[in-house]
C-alpha cells in the first residue's frame, strides 16, 4: 500500500530504490535445556562458519573503502571466532550442561568480557572484550535466524532506513549503491546531515516512526530537497520523482560551470565561499566544488578515529596534508571540540545532567585536564603552519578569560618552538568561534583581541532558543530566521568591522539558500558550508544586489517581530528564480 511521509529535508537529491533497513534485531532467547547435544553443537559450528563468512566479506569490502588499517577490526573480530579456547568452552557447556548453543554462547563469552574488561592496566585486553562482544552478537544472530545490518556489504542501489546513524555508519556507506537514507530522528543540523552532503546523498531525516512501517525491500522514492518520502509509490509518482531528480541533476551540471569563477555579487562585490571538512580526505571535495577556503576543518575526527590521543607527529601529518591540499588558500582550524555528543572511549568525561551546556571544547582544553592534549594540539598546529596559510579557531569561548588563556597557550608554544629552531609562520590569525549567545553580546570586547570570529549558527540557535536540536519536539524552535538570531548575528558583524576584523560563518545557516541574502545583506565577509552547497550559494550570490539586500536586512532587523515576517519581507526583495 502507497504510504507518504514528511520529514526535515536533510541533504539535497532525488531517489527511488529498494529499502534496507539499518535496524537491531531481536536477539532474545530462552534457556532450555536438549536432549541432542550433537545436533546442538552443529548449529553452534554452522552459526559460526556463517559469521566467518560474514566477516571476511565486510572485511574485503572495508580494505576497499576505508583501507587496510581501517579494516583490522575485523582480523580481530576472525580470531575470536576461530579461538579454539574460547570455542571448546562454549562446546563443553553444550554438553556438560545439555545448554543450548544460545545459552552456552552468551554465558561463556560473558564471563571472557567480564575477565578482559578487569584487566585496566593493559588496554589491549580491554579492548578485546569490545570485539568478543560484537562477535557474539554476530554468532547469537545467526543462531537465531536473524539478520545484522552492515551497510558497507550493501551492493544493489538502496536506500538506509535507520532509527539514527552514527557518523561511523555513514562513513560506511557507497554513494554508488545507497542512493538516499531516512531516519526516525535527526535535523538538518545533525552529523548524519552534514555528512549526507559531504557524500552527496539524498536524506531525509526526523520521520519519527520510518522504521516501524517500511521493511525490507519496500520501493521507496525520497525527494531530499522537499523532504518527502513515499513508501510503495505508483508508477506515476516514480516518473515524477525520477523527473525531479533529473532535473536537479541537470541544475547541479548548471552549477558546475562556475567551478573557476569568482563569488561575486550581481554588483561585483567578492564574498569568500568555504567549506567545513572533517577529515583531510574532503579537501578533494573542497577543491572539487570550487570552495575559496576550508572555512572549518573539525579536528575532533581525529580523536574519535583513534584509539589513544593522536600523537604530535600524527596531528601534524594531518594538519599539513590539508594545508598543502588547499595550495596556499586559508584553512580555519577548529581546535579540539569534544564533550556534548563527542565522545572518546579513552578520555573519562563526567556524568553531567546537561553535557552539551557542561565540560566540553575549550573548557576542557584549558583545564588541568585537558592542558597536555591542548599543547599538543598547539605544537601539531604551529609546525603545520609552515606547509600554508593557518588560522586557528577555538570553540564554545563564553568568557574572553578563556580566549585569553588560550591565546596564552598558543603563544608559550610558538615561543618554544622557534627556540628550538622549528619553522613557525607568524601570520598566524586566531580568532573564535561565536555560539555561546554570552560571546555574541560581547562581541564588540572580544573583536579588540581577536583577528576574526567565526559565526557557528548551529549551537548560537540551539543555545538562543534554549531548545535542543536533535529534539524533534520543539525542533520549530530551530528558527535560523527568527530576529532574535539575526540580530546576534548583525551584532557580532558590526563589532567585528568596528575593529577591521573579518567575520565568517561555518554554521549550516551559512549555506541556507533562505539566509544567504540576509547575511549578504548584513556583510558577512566569509560563508563556510558543506562542500556540495558552494556552488548553488555561487549561483544565488550572482543574482544579488548588495545594497538591495541590505535594505532587506534594515527592514528584517528593525521591523520584524517572527521568522515567518522575515520570509514574507524576503519574498519583496527576492524578484528572481532561486
Amino acid at each position: 500500500m502507497t504510504e507518504m511521509l514528511k520529514g526535515i529535508a536533510a541533504s539535497d537529491g532525488v531517489a527511488v530504490a529498494k529499502a534496507y533497513l539499518l535496524v537491531q534485531p531481536d536477539l532474545s532467547f530462552e534457556t532450555v535445556a536438549v536432549e541432542d547435544t550433537n545436533a546442538e553443537e552443529a548449529r553452534l559450528d554452522v552459526a559460526l562458519e556463517a559469521s566467518q563468512n560474514e566477516l571476511s566479506l565486510i572485511r574485503e569490502k572495508a580494505v576497499d573503502s576505508l583501507g587496510e588499517e581501517a579494516a583490522a577490526v575485523f582480523d580481530a573480530h576472525l580470531m575470536v571466532l576461530s579461538d579454539p579456547e574460547m570455542i571448546g568452552q562454549i562446546k563443553d557447556n553444550i554438553r556438560a550442561n545439555k545448554a543450548n548453543a544460545e545459552a552456552a554462547l552468551k554465558e561463556v563469552t560473558d564471563m571472557f568480557v567480564a575477565l578482559f574488561e578487569g584487566m585496566e592496566d593493559n588496554p589491549y585486553m580491554q579492548e578485546r572484550a569490545a570485539d568478543i562482544r560484537d562477535v557474539t552478537k554476530r554468532v547469537l544472530a545467526n543462531l537465531l535466524g536473524a539478520k545484522l545490518p552492515n551497510p558497507a556489504t550493501i551492493d544493489e542501489e538502496s536506500i538506509v532506513i535507520a532509527h539514527d546513524l552514527t557518523p561511523s555508519d555513514t562513513a560506511q556507506l557507497n554513494k554508488e549503491f545507497v542512493k538516499a537514507f531516512v531516519t526516525n530522528i535527526g535535523g538538518r543540523t545533525s552529523h548524519s546531515a552534514i555528512m549526507a552532503r559531504t557524500l552527496e546523498i539524498a536524506a531525509v531525516l526526523g520521520t519519527n516512526n520510518i522504521t516501524e512501517i517500511v521493511k525490507d525491500g519496500d520501493i521507496l522514492a525520497v525527494n531530499g530537497i522537499t523532504g518527502e518520502v513515499i513508501i510503495n509509490p505508483t508508477d506515476q509518482q516514480v516518473a515524477d520523482f525520477k523527473a525531479a531528480g533529473e532535473a536537479y541533476a541537470k541544475q547541479k551540471a548548471e552549477w558546475a560551470l562556475l567551478k573557476d569563477a569568482k563569488t561575486v555579487t550581481a554588483d561585483g562585490k567578492h564574498f569568500e565561499l568555504a567549506a567545513n571538512i572533517g577529515t583531510p580526505k574532503d579537501v578533494e571535495g573542497v577543491n572539487d566544488n570550487g570552495a575559496e577556503a576550508v572555512g572549518l576543518y573539525r579536528t575532533e575526527f581525529l580523536y574519535m578515529d583513534s584509539q589513544n590521543f593522536p600523537t604530535e607527529d600524527e596531528q601534524y601529518q594531518a594538519y599539513k596534508s590539508v594545508l598543502e591540499g588547499m595550495k596556499g588558500k586559508p584553512v580555519v582550524v577548529r581546535t579540539m571540540d569534544i564533550g556534548g555528543d563527542k565522545e572518546l572511549p579513552y578520555f573519562e568525561l563526567p556524568n553531567e545532567m546537561n553535557p552539551f551546556l557542561g565540560f566540553r571544547a575549550l573548557r576542557i582544553s584549558i583545564s588541568e585536564t585537558g592542558d597536555g592534549m591542548f599543547r599538543t594540539q598547539m605544537r601539531a598546529l604551529l609546525r603545520s603552519s609552515a606547509h600554508g596559510q593557518l588560522r586557528i579557531m577555538f570553540p564554545m569561548v563564553a568568557l574572553l578569560s578563556e580566549f585569553r588563556a588560550a591565546k596564552a597557550i598558543f603563544e608559550e608554544e610558538k615561543a618554544k618552538l622557534k627556540a628550538e629552531g622549528v619553522a613557525v609562520s607568524d601570520d598566524i590569525q586566531v580568532g573564535i568561534m561565536i555560539e555561546i549567545p554570552a560571546a555574541a553580546m560581547l562581541a564588540d570586547q572580544f573583536a579588540k583581541e581577536v583577528d576574526f570570529f567565526s559565526i557557528g549558527t548551529n549551537d548560537l540557535i540551539q543555545y538562543t532558543m534554549a531548545a535542543d536540536r536533535m529534539n524533534e519536539q520543539v525542533s520549530y524552535l530551530y528558527q535560523p530566521y527568527n530576529p532574535s538570531i539575526l540580530r546576534l548575528i548583525s551584532n557580532v558583524i558590526k563589532a567585528a568591522h568596528a575593529e577591521g576584523k573579518w567575520a565568517g560563518m561555518c554554521g549550516e545557516m551559512a549555506g541556507d539558500q533562505t539566509a544567504v541574502p540576509l547575511l549578504v545583506g548584513m556583510g558577512l565577509d566569509e560563508f563556510s558550508m558543506s562542500a556540495t552547497s558552494v556552488l548553488r550559494t555561487r549561483s544565488l550570490m550572482k543574482k544579488l544586489d548588495t545594497a538591495k539586500m541590505k535594505a532587506y536586512a534594515d527592514r528584517a532587523l528593525a521591523e520584524c517581530a517572527t521568522m515567518e515576517e522575515v520570509i514574507k519581507l524576503g519574498k519583496e526583495y527576492m524578484d528572481f528564480d532561486n
